[in-house]
């Protein structure tokens, strides 16, 4: 790795993330997470990546996107950036552990289609912590560029649970949100089977233990197996459909159970994933087009 500048360092390769799953597993229980601590402010980059085409194919197949498009999923660049995101959230001095860190939300934006054969540069970096009524959430921001431009930008916000003094009355939580009871026209129903998370660990290399097996889940307090997050919106875009220039916004509301069955609805350039008879919210999200008309 070389610097480049005070603040920006510059990648030869992708990071392996199970070294960073570990080291971020170690240094989790020395964490002591509170909103105004101090956080990295290093941007990664990575220039010249090029896309693995037969990881490309897997992941399309998972998530049920065509096989063999000539564009990127909206998706994927997550994917592909995830590995930076790691390593910055799994050092020394992100503040939050690892370990029971939860996926809450994310935006993307794409500004045009992404070639799957062409080049992009990658960046990373933690934009800043916020206080939550459960704990503090960070936002990860990350970008790719093609010949210098800008393509695609997605934040992410990730929460780690702790205790944040007396509870004030607010807002309830987002699965019991009453703004949210009325399900939107359901569309589909999704038999999930219990290695979905196996299938996509594999193929997004995302190795979470809640996601592989449910003796691993119940170590940190899941009956069973949960689908990644991140799958759950894939595989509704993937259903719903994206225009190239795109703006996607989800929250993750209650994991998904593997095996399990849930329900597709959409109505309105809004998408939902539904559980237990439509009583339970497992995710919403909209799709618009960028910029917005």
């Amino acid at each position: 790795m070389t610097t480049a500048g005070p603040a920006t360092s510059t990648l030869t390769g992708l990071p392996a993330l199970p070294p960073l799953l570990a080291r971020g597993a170690l240094l989790s229980p020395l964490k002591r997470p509170r909103p105004d601590a101090d956080f990295p402010r290093t941007r990664l980059v990575l220039p010249g990546l090029r896309v693995d085409l037969a990881r490309l194919a897997a992941y399309e197949r998972v998530c049920g996107f065509p096989t063999g498009e000539d564009a990127l999923p909206v998706t994927y660049p997550h994917v592909l950036g995830f590995p930076l995101a790691m390593r910055l959230m799994s050092g020394r001095d992100f503040p939050l552990p690892l370990l029971g860190l939860v996926h809450t939300s994310i935006a993307i934006t794409r500004y045009a289609a992404m070639p799957a054969t062409a080049a992009y540069e990658l960046t990373a970096r933690i934009e800043g912590l916020a206080p939550h009524r459960r704990g503090t959430e960070a936002t990860v921001v990350t970008r790719a560029l093609a010949d210098g431009q800008p393509v695609w930008e997605s934040r992410s916000t990730y929460l780690a649970r702790h205790d944040t003094g007396p509870r004030r009355e607010g807002p309830p939580a987002p699965d019991a949100d009453p703004a949210a009871p009325t399900p939107l026209p359901a569309h589909r129903e999704w038999r999930l089977a219990g290695d979905i998370g196996r299938r996509y660990g594999a193929a997004s290399g995302d190795r979470n233990p809640i996601h592989l097996h449910p003796l691993t889940a119940r170590l940190f307090g899941f009956p069973r197996a949960i689908a990644h997050g991140m799958w759950t919106v894939a595989r509704c875009l993937a259903e719903h459909g994206t225009p190239d220039a795109v703006v996607v916004r989800a929250e993750f509301r209650a994991p998904v159970l593997l095996p399990g069955a849930v329900t597709y609805g959409a109505g309105g350039g809004r998408f939902e994933l539904r559980g237990d008879a439509g009583r339970r919210l497992h995710l919403s999200g909209t799709v618009g087009s960028y910029p917005a008309a």
